[in-house]
């Protein structure tokens, strides 16, 4: 592990501080969590905003998955 050295308002300290102590942990394992749950929403976002420039760039025909009608099953039959 390694040691950074971060700048941060008073009152986002506090904050910190306050639901560490509620949540039985420290500044530094709160904010390591909260770091890794950013990153994670972050690539989240990131494959998502592929995902639609995916679909922008080549949208869905009308045929495309018509192939798959005659496979659905709603248990009314």
């Amino acid at each position: 592990m390694r040691t950074v050295q971060m700048t941060l308002d008073d009152d986002l300290v506090r904050a910190v501080d306050r639901v560490s102590k509620e949540l039985d942990t420290n500044r530094s394992a709160f904010t390591r969590k909260a770091l890794r749950e950013a990153l994670s929403h972050y690539n989240l976002e990131q494959l998502e905003h592929k995902h639609r420039q995916g679909y922008e760039q080549h949208p869905v025909t009308a045929e495309e998955f018509s192939v798959w009608e005659t496979e659905q099953t709603w248990g009314d039959e």
